[in-house]
């Protein structure tokens, strides 16, 4: 099988992506940066993908009402 990365699959997409990924690092209190981040720890690396995940099933779940 062969790793595809990061790709995003939607182009258009990006720019969206990386505001929701900046504002969910400041909600969990990450100082996340433009361009390079690997300086961060596993662990606040995971809280800022975690929170991404948890407003995005809160949104599906919103939308199913």
């Amino acid at each position: 099988m062969a790793n595809r990365g990061n790709r995003v699959l939607v182009p258009q997409a990006k720019a969206g992506l990386d505001q929701f990924k900046m504002e969910s690092a400041r909600e969990v209190g990450v100082d996340l940066k433009e361009g390079y981040n690997g300086d961060l720890t596993a662990r606040e690396a995971g809280s800022i993908g975690g929170n991404m995940v948890k407003k995005m099933v809160e949104a599906y779940e919103q939308g199913l009402k």
